[in-house]
């Protein structure tokens, strides 16, 4: 892993976004008020430059609404985005905006236009964001972003359904460095793709931060990826960070039970080296209807009383982690290497 400049260059403060769900049935006919889903609740942290963040988590722990609030897809109910120091209002400078954060979507099939060739969609990005003098310019530039996610120029004339899904891609991935942005969101990246499909998007993403220097934000669900690509790590639950801080501590020792539970569940071939942690029993309750206290206090193995009584605060450690555990004690003890 590379060593990370100790500023900031990017930075979330408290931010929470909700959702409003209709309501069904009779209820609809009565024009009831709309009920709020919490997606995102205070959610915080800092980006490097040059540093790769994880964000893991269930389905539906917000880790997706989080990647649009930083792309400015989503406008936050609450909080602030900070660059550099500067505050990041959503739809303020929006160019500025999206040349500096782009995102990379799970399905890349469904973010590529497939009425235009792979070379016409890059053009694009140049043209809009005027970053090439005239088209000869742009079509010199289109070569080099292909060679640089290893694709052959020669590809610029297909339409995405004639190529594969790392291909697609990897043309998505070429589309957002088009604008030559300094943080990248990928948003599942890999979780569409073949086992050995995932191992060269995966490679293609760290020789680009080696050679840009661009951060990366590298949202999935698969923690044995997350582990092998991210400098630190933040684990979602229930729309909000339970547990962060560099991957080896994270993974040698973790403080949260809901962490504990996640590492525990990952298959180890080894009989004999498997460990013997509870895992995480039950389903993830409603997010329409939150637990009082912590929202993980309804599947946790150590749960007490103090858990339920309030929120527990996210609470820095001495080794430069954060953890939101009323009890963060309870789980020190467990230790995950299954290499």
């Amino acid at each position: 892993m590379s060593s990370l400049p100790p500023e900031p260059i990017l930075a979330a403060r408290n931010l929470s976004k909700s959702f409003a769900v209709a309501r069904s049935g009779r209820d609809v006919l009565a024009l009831a008020p709309k009920r709020r889903l919490q997606a995102l609740r205070d959610v915080s942290f800092t980006l490097a430059g040059g540093e790769i963040l994880g964000v893991v988590g269930e389905s539906g722990c917000g880790k997706s609404t989080l990647g649009r609030c930083l792309a400015g897809l989503e406008a936050p109910d609450r909080g602030e985005l900070l660059w550099r120091g500067q505050s990041l209002a959503a739809g303020h400078d929006r160019g500025n905006r999206a040349r500096r954060i782009q995102m990379v979507f799970q399905d890349p099939y469904a973010s590529l236009n497939p009425r235009m060739s792979l070379g016409q969609m890059l053009e694009e990005a140049l043209y809009v964001h005027g970053l090439c003098n005239g088209a000869a310019e742009r079509r010199d530039r289109v070569d080099e972003l292909l060679l640089m996610v290893g694709l052959p120029p020669r590809l610029k004339d297909r339409l995405p359904h004639a190529i594969s899904g790392g291909q697609r891609q990897r043309i998505s991935i070429a589309r957002a460095l088009a604008v030559e942005p300094e943080v990248l969101i990928a948003d599942e990246p890999v979780s569409a793709l073949d086992a050995s499909v995932q191992a060269q998007i995966i490679n293609l993403l760290e020789d680009l931060r080696t050679k840009l220097g661009i951060a990366i934000i590298f949202i999935a669900h698969d923690l044995s990826v997350v582990r092998h690509i991210s400098d630190r790590i933040a684990v979602m639950y229930l729309g909000e960070i339970v547990e962060s801080g560099r991957t080896e501590y994270l993974f040698s020792r973790p403080m949260h039970p809901y962490t504990r539970g996640l590492l525990a569940a990952i298959p180890i071939p080894d009989p004999t080296r498997r460990t013997h942690a509870p895992g995480i029993e039950g389903e993830a309750p409603d997010p329409l209807n939150p637990p009082l206290g912590c929202g993980f206090s309804t599947r946790c193995p150590y749960v007490v009383e103090a858990c339920r009584a309030g929120r527990p605060a996210l609470a820095s450690t001495a080794d430069g982690r954060a953890v939101r555990c009323a009890i963060p004690a309870a789980s020190t003890a467990f230790e995950f290497d299954p290499c």
